[in-house]
């Protein structure tokens, strides 16, 4: 079955879940990320084109149902504030980047094996 010419790919989504309640995913992982890249939630929010009150809202819960912090804030005074990810955030990308490469090299794998 397997065609040069075939463009049948697999793709697949993995999330994080703390009882049966979804915690962290691809929107929030670029979430993290870009506050990351800019140092500003604010910016990180626009550039999802979200609200900063729901960019504010999902790192909030993200926090309060990890149980520890994510996003060092400090308010700002002329220039405004900045943002920056705590260790243990910084460690969350990391971890679940290596899971979803895992997994993605697994499907592909299993993928190729079945000879879709």
């Amino acid at each position: 079955m397997s065609d040069p010419g075939c463009r049948l790919q697999v793709r697949s989504k993995i999330w994080l879940e703390i009882d049966g309640e979804p915690v962290f995913g691809q929107g929030r992982e670029e979430l993290l990320r870009l506050i990351q890249k800019g140092n500003s939630i604010n910016a990180a929010a626009k550039a999802m084109g979200i609200p900063y009150r729901k960019a504010w809202t999902y790192i909030d819960a993200m926090e309060r149902r990890l149980g520890f912090p994510l996003v060092k804030r400090q308010k700002g005074g002329r220039g405004g504030g900045e943002s920056a990810l705590t260790p243990q955030a910084e460690t969350l990308l990391e971890k679940f980047n290596l899971l979803r490469k895992g997994l993605n090299d697994r499907v592909d794998s299993k993928f190729i094996e079945l000879d879709f």
